[in-house]
């Protein structure tokens, strides 16, 4: 059975991600919950800039609709 989405978000919590957003930032930190939008809660988060860290955040919430791609981090 494939998985959906949500179910491999759901596997992916309090690990470490890199999410970029419409207008190519990225960001990494974990992820720390979710919602049916896909509205994404990441703590210790990172601003990230061609792999190097431009800003500290701490914890930011982004909204769904902004979400391009969420991937697994190796930080």
């Amino acid at each position: 059975m494939a998985n959906r989405p949500l179910d491999i978000l759901n596997k992916a919590l309090q690990t470490s991600v890199i999410v970029r957003i419409k207008g190519g930032r990225e960001f990494r930190g974990v992820l720390n919950g979710y919602d049916v939008h896909m509205n994404l809660v990441l703590q210790n988060a990172e601003e990230i800039q061609g792999g190097e860290v431009t800003k500290k955040l701490g914890s930011v919430v982004i909204r769904g609709d902004t979400v391009v791609f969420i991937s697994p981090s190796q930080v």
